[in-house]
């Protein structure tokens, strides 16, 4: 698929960018080896790794937005990446932030993305992929947040009024809208943008642990008179969002062609409305919404009988299978210590087993408040726990059907067998799922597999075509 070059971004300046980012590479090559980069099975469609595999993901949000400039990530450590593998995780959604890379308008921090790879270092090193987020929350610091640099915030004079305890409704503030419109339609803030991300792709593109690039957290829109919010969100998301994205992974493939670039709709998701977003121009674009119970963002506990749940997957399952795009839900979460928290993540799960390909739970610290999921001594905070589940993170086929029953911990997969895959299937199955040991039963003729520590392996010795069941259940 041919992309398109905007005016923003040209040829000589992707080579120029190149020769000046430290540790740079060329664009890497496709595979090359005529496996697919994607499997589809009706319609849900998976990323393929480069064994031609479906895989699938379950990891953590990792973010630091308490330190910058020299102390930027100092709450993110080699062991949060340990941990997570051994914990069974295999994705990490990591957050960087544009003010602390690019904080002088045309100087990026070297020392910052240096940062950056080292942690990529670390995460390979434990077999864990990075997804990397370019993080904002209410635009950035000129709104007392983070995200975007002062020196690209224009507001036009108009006030800001910071509102305690309820900080989503900034978005709303006139001036954080207006600097959203200048950003999307001011012709050298969009070139600014996309040098930030050929910064980026250029510097770390081929590390080994990058799984890709979340183009831009949580993006908002300035509102027209009298649109109400589902209204301006649609007209957002047709025109200036997905003209952002196009523009945004066209930067990116001049340096970098085949990591993955994860788009995002509107936070209007998580009310049950379909995304309005149009077709994004790129061979390996995936979909990266948020999946937030507004209610319980509001301090409330969830309600299992309400109807949060299936109205957004009623919402959110046409445009990723129109587009044929991959599914991973970028951040979820909730207090994992309400009474109803446990219902809470097995619905949650049970719901994402069905749509999408991964996750990553917003967010993986050590605390007793917020979202962490582990205490300040490194354990599972209440429920938690429950967070790691079997999954199959490489079937060497098609998956067919694949679910998880947390209540008799029963883990059952179905997958056919393909010419284009290569490899036993894999299924991580964490030991807190399985405190006692479990059994491995596979249906379908000429199998083998074997169940060292938290993996299982299955070796299917038929032609393609072949249809197999492997049951996982507590010893």
């Amino acid at each position: 698929m041919r992309h398109r070059l905007h005016p923003a971004v040209s040829l000589t300046a992707a080579a120029l960018l190149v020769a000046a980012v430290p540790g740079t590479a060329e664009a890497h090559p496709g595979h090359g080896h005529g496996r697919p980069d994607r499997v589809t099975v009706g319609d849900r469609t998976y990323i393929a790794d480069e064994q031609g595999r479906a895989t699938q993901w379950r990891g953590f949000n990792l973010s630091d937005k308490g330190h910058r400039g020299t102390e930027a990530f100092a709450d993110i450590h080699e062991s949060d990446l340990r941990d997570m593998a051994a914990r069974g995780f295999n994705l990490a959604r990591l957050a960087f932030f544009w003010d602390d890379l690019e904080p002088t308008r045309g100087h990026y921090d070297r020392s910052y993305l240096a940062k950056m790879r080292r942690i990529l270092d670390w995460a390979d090193k434990y077999h864990v992929k990075v997804v990397l987020d370019a993080h904002q929350d209410i635009y950035g610091p000129h709104f007392g947040a983070r995200g975007i640099p002062d020196w690209a915030t224009r507001d036009d004079g108009l006030p800001f009024e910071p509102i305690p305890n309820d900080w989503f409704s900034e978005y709303f503030e006139p001036s954080v809208q207006t600097a959203f419109d200048h950003l999307y339609n001011d012709r050298d803030l969009r070139a600014a943008h996309a040098r930030m991300w050929m910064t980026v792709a250029a510097s770390l593109g081929h590390h080994p642990a990058l799984l890709g690039y979340d183009l831009m957290n949580e993006p908002f829109a300035k509102f027209l008179e009298g649109e109400d919010l589902p209204t301006a969100a649609a007209r957002f998301e047709a025109t200036e969002l997905t003209e952002m994205w196009n523009r945004l992974a066209d930067a990116v493939r001049l340096v970098d062609r085949d990591s993955w670039v994860f788009v995002e709709p509107t936070v209007i998701v998580g009310l049950g409305v379909p995304t309005s977003l149009g077709t994004i121009d790129d061979p390996h674009a995936g979909y990266a919404p948020h999946f937030y119970e507004t209610a319980m963002e509001s301090g409330a506990d969830y309600d299992p009988s309400g109807p949060f749940i299936p109205n957004y997957v009623a919402a959110i399952g046409a445009y990723p299978a129109q587009h044929r795009m991959p599914v991973i839900v970028g951040e979820w979460g909730g207090n994992p210590t309400t009474p109803n928290a446990g219902r809470f993540i097995n619905d949650m799960t049970a719901a994402m087993n069905g749509f999408a390909d991964g996750w990553t739970w917003w967010q993986w610290c050590r605390g007793n408040g917020g979202y962490c999921n582990l205490n300040p001594a490194g354990e599972w905070r209440p429920n938690t726990d429950l967070l790691a589940q079997p999954y199959a993170r490489a079937v060497a086929g098609n998956p067919l059907s694949t679910g998880y029953d947390p209540a008799t911990h029963t883990f059952k997969l179905t997958y056919t067998t393909t010419e284009s895959a290569d490899g036993p299937t894999e299924i991580t199955v964490p030991r807190v799922a399985y405190p006692g040991g479990f059994r491995v039963s596979v249906d379908g003729a000429k199998a083998s597999w074997d169940d060292r520590g938290q993996t299982v392996r299955v070796s299917t010795h038929g032609r393609p075509g072949g249809t197999y069941t492997v049951t996982i259940t507590p010893r």
